[in-house]
């Protein structure tokens, strides 16, 4: 296997997990394990696999082709160190920024987003676990706005847990059904805008309000 179609493999992890199994066996974890850390610590591989991923791995897993557990185990710390890691180089790279003073920083606007953050950076950071792209970005604004630590952490890991344990698990108990299998994308994209749509709308509706009174 040559490096295009090895990258072509990891890019498409969701479609080619039946390969990895039969020709690599245990290393499929590890796989896994490094696309969902990657996708989770980098803001340069948002285009990694994230929830179809974590659904077919548990519908391989009902399959007896891997152990679910062990799976569920490894991917909730995949998520929950990658997003540390992406945290962390926000902050730094924040924190460098505002030392250095730079003048085409706007720093009322990063004050907005601290505040954001710390009013509604819990429910973002969870919520952004079922997003694609945002998923990846939600960690490195948490810490470049400087969001506090601790409170990233608790829902750091209360994301991770949701996330992971709700897609290995409904691959794992429904996967396998043919219409569920069928049309994954529509299911998932369904599920997402049903925790997402919500949230927006509320927020838009605060910002809606708080623009009113301004004129008044």
């Amino acid at each position: 296997m040559d490096f295009m179609e090895f990258f072509s493999m990891i890019l498409h992890a969701d479609k080619s997990l039946k390969y990895v199994i039969e020709n690599y066996g245990t290393l499929v974890y590890a796989v896994l394990f490094a696309i969902v850390f990657c996708e989770t610590a980098f803001v340069i591989f948002p285009f990694l696999p994230g929830d179809s991923l974590l659904f077919i791995a548990g519908t391989f897993s009902a399959t007896g082709a891997m152990n679910p557990w062990l799976v569920i185990i490894l991917l909730i710390i995949a998520s929950v160190s990658g997003n540390s890691i992406n945290y962390w180089i926000g902050s730094l790279i924040g924190h460098k920024i505002m030392e250095k003073d730079h003048k085409w920083i706007d720093k009322n606007a990063l004050k907005k987003t601290h505040e954001f953050y710390e009013k509604h950076g819990g429910k973002t950071v969870v919520l952004a676990r079922f997003v694609p792209l945002v998923r990846t970005f939600a960690p490195f604004v948490a810490g470049f706005s400087d969001m506090t630590h601790r409170t990233f952490q608790f829902y750091n890991v209360a994301g991770a847990l949701l996330w992971v344990l709700s897609l290995v698990l409904s691959g794992y108990f429904f996967g396998n059904i043919p219409f569920v299998r069928d049309h994954l994308n529509v299911i998932v994209l369904v599920g997402v805008g049903a925790a997402v749509i919500p949230v927006v709308l509320g927020a838009l509706w605060k910002l809606t309000k708080s623009m009113t009174k301004s004129r008044s």
